[in-house]
């Protein structure tokens, strides 16, 4: 996806455009962000602001929760309208810097589920045993290789989905992630026997879809759309025997990266590995923003396994949060 192009026309329309400017420069695609500041542009507009100046009535008109205004869409425009103000008072601009702790973001409201080994092999196997369907001729080859993926390559769904064919290295055995979370690359390695099933999976769906660019084309075009694939998980977690109560309640796809992050960090603490120099690293193979999000699944793994508590707060208390949620991208 390439930068969208946003024209602003208030008086602080070459301050917001070099604001955007070097969001882009640190490596941001920031186009959510710049259709955001255009809504900005806008107020100022209609609020016939002239000055170069980013006041505190501004601020909060524009901060104030709108109509039917999910909390994270309105913490989403605080912190576009912060990190904008900051900017200015770096130029030598006055502007309104919201504050701090005015609106708390709950990051962690959602307990992921986290499935046993068993488990998985029984998600596994009934994705494996899906039938042949004319209506959708490659299915039953794309559905158990992509829940495969998801879990032992810790992707989010979308991830997987919009990989493309060149994204897949089957030579080297890695995966090029594109413009994923805050429109961020990253490589991620993959293990040999996934590696394996991506190259017997590709001798025979890419043959027949040659024209389809994506690694698992749908049968109507394109690539697969999310809720079809979330239907096909309620289905295989029926037959594996795991209670699914709907959206919100029990397993979600998004679980399947969650646990392998535990599974990950339990292995690592029970072979007695450094978690100081590792979490990094697995930080960086989730495309995860920072540390933060990465120690809270120390936090769990540690309540998950209480055989291995004692050695992971002995050793590595300094990196388990205080929290009573947990991570949720």
């Amino acid at each position: 996806m390439k930068n969208k192009t946003v024209s602003y026309s208030s008086t602080l329309s070459s301050i917001l455009m070099g604001y955007v400017e070097e969001k882009r420069a640190v490596g941001y695609k920031y186009n959510k962000g710049a259709s955001v500041l255009k809504l900005l542009d806008n107020l100022l507009i209609q609020e016939n602001v002239n000055a170069k100046i980013l006041t505190k009535e501004i601020v909060l008109s524009w901060t104030k929760k709108r109509k039917a205004e999910k909390d994270s869409t309105r913490n989403g425009r605080i912190f576009i309208v912060k990190g904008l103000a900051q900017y200015m008072v770096r130029l030598g601009y006055k502007a309104y810097i919201y504050p701090e702790r005015a609106v708390p973001v709950d990051r962690y409201h959602y307990v992921p589920y986290i499935f046993s080994e068993k488990e998985l092999a029984k998600v596994f196997t009934a994705a494996d045993n899906i039938p042949y369907s004319s209506v959708s001729p490659d299915r039953h080859l794309v559905l158990p290789l992509l829940f495969r993926m998801l879990y032992g390559c810790g992707l989010r769904i979308s991830e997987a989905l919009n990989l493309k064919i060149t994204d897949v290295n089957l030579e080297d055995g890695t995966l090029i992630i594109r413009q994923a979370k805050l429109d961020k690359d990253r490589i991620v390695p993959m293990s040999e026997s996934l590696v394996e099933r991506c190259r017997q999976y590709s001798q025979h769906v890419h043959k027949i879809n040659s024209q389809n660019p994506y690694f698992f084309p749908s049968p109507a075009g394109g690539r697969y759309a999310d809720k079809c694939i979330y239907d096909h998980f309620r289905i295989f977690l029926w037959n594996a025997g795991i209670s699914h109560g709907g959206r919100g309640h029990g397993p979600r796809m998004h679980d399947l990266r969650h646990s392998h992050s535990v599974h990950c960090l339990k292995k690592w603490v029970q072979h007695g590995d450094d978690l100081t120099a590792l979490l990094p690293y697995l930080s960086a193979y989730l495309g995860h923003v920072d540390l933060r999000s990465s120690q809270y699944y120390l936090r769990l793994t540690a309540d998950l396994y209480p055989t291995i508590i004692t050695a992971v707060e002995a050793n590595f208390s300094n990196l388990i949060p205080e929290v009573n949620s947990y991570e949720t991208n």
